[in-house]
């Protein structure tokens, strides 16, 4: 696997040679408002936007929900420079527990973690596939994450490219203080924060940390 690839080099080669007659599109794959923030302030600059709200993971239902309209009012209150438009996956949260069962105490970045957002990229490509016009590129907010690997992302986001037609825009949020500037963000617009991924294991995950912190 490609390690070395410094990802934000190659988003920034990639918007360079964008089209200039016309505003091009990225369906783009959100996880939450505060890993969105960043990435809509920075990309909304360059694409019209469709942000795809898939995250089957995402426990419990009132969770999943909370995130959701949170994400919505994000899009509504900041000014962006091109349209962003929010496409509503299906909540099935059967799909999550089937690709987790045997890997539940995996780790956040091995194997369930790998194979979740798998999932939730080749769902990304399905439903961009569906569009028309087709969009430009397709990309997750999920690199922002310090928790995520982004060399397995991209890696895996170039294969489906391949597969469907459909461009990968390669990326790592977290370059350029990328993360931090979403920190910043979510509290200008006091985003719900969550302390863990969203799947239950996670949530587990975040509470042994805690204990371990405070003991």
């Amino acid at each position: 696997m490609q390690s070395k690839i410094n990802y934000q080099l190659e988003t920034d080669r990639l918007l360079k040679a964008l089209p200039t007659d016309r505003v091009p599109v990225l369906f783009l794959h959100a996880c939450c408002a505060p890993c969105s923030s960043y990435v809509l302030e920075y990309l909304s600059q360059y694409f019209a936007i469709t942000l795809f709200f898939y995250n089957p993971n995402i426990a419990p239902e009132e969770e999943y929900l909370h995130r959701k309209a949170e994400l919505k009012r994000l899009v509504q209150t900041m000014p962006l420079s091109h349209p962003v438009t929010i496409l509503d996956g299906d909540y099935a949260p059967e799909r999550f527990y089937a690709l987790a069962k045997g890997l539940e105490q995996e780790p956040e970045r091995g194997a369930r973690c790998q194979k979740c957002i798998g999932h939730r990229l080749e769902e990304s490509f399905r439903a961009a596939a569906m569009q028309t016009p087709a969009p430009d590129f397709v990309c997750t907010t999920l690199t922002i994450s310090p928790h995520k690997d982004a060399v397995w992302i991209n890696t895996r986001g170039a294969e489906l490219a391949q597969q469907s037609g459909i461009p990968w825009l390669y990326t790592d949020f977290k370059k350029k203080g990328g993360y931090q500037r979403s920190i910043a963000l979510s509290r200008e617009y006091d985003l719900y924060r969550q302390n863990f991924c969203g799947c239950v294991y996670s949530r587990l995950e975040a509470e042994r940390r805690e204990q371990q912190h405070n003991s």
